[in-house]
């Protein structure tokens, strides 16, 4: 399974990014996907998440500011991000979750925001 994200970089606060996934080589259907970061210093918190039989779940600090789309025939994922401040700053992965219990992670983009 490869899963190859893209979007991140460097943004001023209140500035939107939007972040991509794209998940190949699975063998059987995806159960969920989601988004996960990791700041220096912290430990690594749960963004967003979707899947095919639920609303989308999200972080409280994300709230009102991230929003998380998944298209199921390509197999891939987003997450908007608006709002942007700089506690935001944080390497972002991507995650998959097959039927079968399996799970695959993205190597990881970082997103900074800064001024």
């Amino acid at each position: 399974v490869h899963l190859v994200e893209s979007g991140g970089g460097l943004v001023q606060p209140g500035g939107s990014l939007r972040l991509s996934c794209a998940a190949s080589g699975l063998r059987t259907s995806i159960y969920n996907m989601g988004w996960s970061r990791l700041a220096p210093g912290k430990q690594r918190e749960l963004v967003a998440r979707v899947s095919s039989s639920g609303a989308p779940i999200y972080a409280d600090s994300v709230k009102g500011r991230f929003t998380i789309s998944r298209d199921s025939t390509k197999n891939t994922v987003s997450l908007q991000m608006n709002s942007l401040k700089p506690e935001d700053t944080a390497v972002y992965t991507c995650d998959v979750r097959d039927i079968m219990g399996g799970f695959f992670e993205g190597p990881g983009t970082q997103v900074t925001v800064s001024s």
